[in-house]
């Protein structure tokens, strides 16, 4: 008799697949894990392959969790990327990077802040401050993404 699957709470990432991002009849397997070590699943629809931190500021980061979040509670204190880069031990061009993917996505990581880490409204401002900043060549999608999360904002 086999083995019954466990439940899997991730969805397809795959934008050409039927089931991208819904719930309700999705065929996903865990299939191993990669080189960096985050498991792998695999979408029996489209046949495409992905891993958890896809669309997330985690993708392609060498980087754990909890060293993001050190490098956040950093820029809350207001500490220039250089600074970072002599605390934490990792360059700058990798914490600067970093930061380009946190305003890119930056209404998930605002509530991860906000509800998981308990950072107050005032910190996290001055986090998206600092950034903003710091990093005066952002891409057009990560401006409207910071913009969304700074004090101010309203919905046109």
């Amino acid at each position: 008799m086999a083995r019954p699957r466990t439940k899997i709470d991730i969805t397809c990432q795959n934008p050409a697949c039927k089931y991208y991002l819904k719930e309700e009849g999705k065929d996903i397997l865990k299939r191993g894990k990669n080189r960096a070590g985050h498991q792998q699943y695999y979408c029996n629809h489209c046949n495409t392959w992905f891993v958890e931190t896809v669309n997330t500021p985690l993708y392609h980061k060498h980087l754990s969790k909890s060293e993001i979040i050190q490098i956040c509670k950093h820029l809350v204190e207001k500490n220039g990327i250089r600074s970072i880069e002599r605390i934490t031990g990792h360059h700058r061009d990798t914490i600067g990077r970093l930061l380009e993917d946190l305003a890119a996505h930056a209404e998930l990581v605002n509530d991860i802040l906000l509800n998981e880490i308990k950072l107050g409204q005032f910190e996290v401002d001055e986090m998206w401050t600092t950034i903003k900043k710091n990093r005066r060549k952002l891409s057009q999608e990560a401006q409207t993404q910071m913009m969304k999360v700074m004090p101010g904002y309203t919905v046109a």
